[in-house]
């Protein structure tokens, strides 16, 4: 073994998530329900370990929603499980909230492939890291996510590093300790969520992807919502990009404004589709235009448009 595999090894030692969980040592003896029993009580500590990060968690969602306010990106960056999570979150986005595709973007170590199929070594490379966020053109405008459940990805590292240097606001997510992170004190928004050991050693696709995937739902959604996405708790400026999100459309307008189903099916047609115009349009009396000025004047916010 080289020093630089010993040193490696000497430090997956000592992450939590690395550990063997004492209460799941004997799972291989259960059967299917305690199997899934056991499973479910270890999830369960996951909220309670997010808890204490909501503060930074919320800090980091008013960083997101001003950058993007003025002309900003969000942007993942992960590998393995990590790197999914942020591209799910990323893809979501658009659908969801009506976003531009470029607005919220996610990347995985090893490229598109690595979604599908696992590309050894793609992670280990600090300088791929950077080039990957010169790659994006990363810029003082951006917020930068880097996601790494162990907190050593050398690729994440990289990304952090270089939107570091570039003047990009940076967030790292991690499930051990920010003590076992060594670029801890270099990000702005640091959240450390140590969920312990895994159910099966190791398999950082369990606790650490649910704690990873709820603070992505926290941040992007939360950002969402102080960009004025959000009417009441409804989300408001979703596309229209299928069948099922048509009449989901419809029923919200119908929702929000106590109209029939052919008044909504009418309106958003006069709007193209825009959920949000026709909400204004049909609780204020107005015409597709006079929403749509009402609106601007208010930064796309129903609530003070009505």
């Amino acid at each position: 073994m080289n020093q630089t595999n010993k040193e490696l090894f000497d430090q997956l030692n000592t992450l939590l998530t690395e550990q063997r969980n004492p209460d799941t040592q004997t799972i291989d003896l259960a059967d299917s329900l305690e199997i899934v029993s056991q499973i479910n009580r270890e999830d369960k500590k996951v909220a309670e370990r997010i808890e204490p990060k909501l503060p930074v968690i919320a800090d980091a969602v008013e960083a997101i929603a001003s950058k993007i306010k003025n002309g900003g990106r969000l942007l993942y960056f992960g590998a393995g499980t990590s790197g999914r999570l942020g591209v799910l979150d990323a893809a979501e986005c658009p659908p969801t909230f009506g976003t531009d595709p470029e607005l919220v973007q996610g990347f995985i170590a090893g490229g598109k492939e690595a979604m599908y199929e696992a590309q050894e070594g793609a992670e280990d490379s600090e300088q791929q890291g950077r080039d990957e966020a010169d790659k994006r053109s990363i810029s003082e405008n951006d917020v930068v996510v880097g996601l790494a459940a162990s907190g050593r990805t050398p690729y994440v590292h990289g990304v952090i590093k270089e939107a570091k240097d570039r003047g990009a606001i940076t967030v790292f997510i991690t499930t051990v300790s920010a003590d076992q992170v060594t670029l801890a004190d270099e990000v702005d928004y640091m959240i450390d969520i140590p969920v312990g050991p895994e159910v099966v050693m190791g398999s950082t696709r369990m606790k650490s992807g649910t704690a990873q995937k709820m603070v992505l739902n926290m941040l992007s959604t939360g950002a969402m919502i102080r960009l004025g996405k959000v009417y009441e708790n409804v989300m408001v400026d979703l596309q229209l990009t299928n069948k099922k999100l048509e009449e989901r459309a419809k029923r919200i307008v119908m929702m929000l404004t106590d109209c029939s189903y052919d008044v909504a099916e009418e309106v958003l047609h006069k709007t193209n589709g825009h959920v949000k115009t026709a909400i204004v349009m049909i609780l204020n009396d107005q015409t597709k235009d006079q929403a749509q000025k009402r609106l601007n004047e208010n930064d796309g916010f129903v609530r003070a448009s009505v």
